[in-house]
């Protein structure tokens, strides 16, 4: 069942659910080919593809859900299948159905990640931050390896600052290393995801006492990857700001010379305006 688990989660989250036939049950079987249409359907409303049949998809999308409602019925303690049908109720709107559907397999198991996970973004968008928090830690200790946890982490505790700030709980320097180092571990778990990483590179700057070091390191690697001259320009930006921070402002104005895109020209004039400010260390 746990491998049956870690499975789920990872498809209903990115991939796609892979379990052999060998040893498989009814009930896996089914709920592996319920997930398996779930996956397909959202992906084909992503996609906004013009001959795309809005009438057929909610048809299929209701099948989906008769699906679980049936399997849920023959198995009313079957923790997996509450968890995806939970998920699937959350990613088409129908948010309280979700939770609730989400909280009875967090009843059943609570050692399902993504159901930690998801219960814990129902309380963040519900302004439940403090509440939220315990769910996204649990989510981390049970997956240690799934970036989006430790980015969602990251996220709540900047998002609501200042509710944790309130608390009491929390001083400011501590709020800051935590969330620092929830998007350092996103980034480190998965470098090719340029949201985690472009995140983990602007919380440099909202730390108490930064290290530009690290920072100047962060911003570089995002401009090599950069698949466009506006990209690698606009990270270009962010590494000059930081090398005027530590005070190097020839090897800024030489970098300066190189921002040359349009659109990047009013930010490029406010380092400019920096210039003369700074001296060379």
């Amino acid at each position: 069942m746990k491998s049956l688990l870690l499975l789920l989660s990872l498809t209903l989250a990115f991939g796609s659910l892979r379990c052999g036939a060998e040893g498989e049950s009814l009930t896996d079987r089914t709920l592996r080919q319920l997930v398996d249409q779930q996956k397909a359907l959202l992906a084909e409303e992503a996609r906004k593809s013009p001959d795309f049949d809005a009438a057929n998809f909610q048809t299929q999308l209701q099948q989906v859900c008769q699906g679980y409602e049936l399997l849920l019925k023959d198995n009313p303690k079957y923790a997996a299948g509450y968890a995806a049908y939970g998920y699937l109720l959350g990613k088409i709107g129908q948010r309280k159905a979700s939770i609730a559907i989400l909280l009875k397999a967090n009843q059943l198991d609570p050692d399902m990640p993504l159901v930690k996970n998801q219960i814990g973004n129902f309380l963040a968008e519900e302004g439940r931050p403090l509440e939220a928090l315990p769910y996204y830690l649990s989510a981390i200790k049970l997956e240690p390896q799934e970036p989006l946890y430790h980015y969602q982490l990251g996220t709540l505790l900047y998002v609501a600052r200042d509710d944790f700030l309130k608390s009491g709980e929390w001083t400011a320097a501590g709020l800051n290393h935590t969330m620092h180092k929830a998007f350092r571990e996103a980034a480190e778990l998965a470098p090719d995801r340029l949201e985690f990483t472009y995140r983990y590179a602007e919380s440099f700057y909202d730390l108490d006492t930064p290290d530009w070091d690290g920072a100047l390191k962060a911003w570089n690697t995002l401009e090599a990857r950069a698949p466009s001259e506006l990209e690698r320009q606009t990270m270009r930006l962010h590494v000059i700001n930081i090398l005027l921070k530590q005070g190097k402002v020839d090897h800024a104005r030489v970098l300066l010379d190189s921002v040359t895109e349009p659109g990047l020209q009013a930010q490029k004039q406010k380092l400019v305006a920096d210039l003369p400010a700074k001296t060379e260390k």
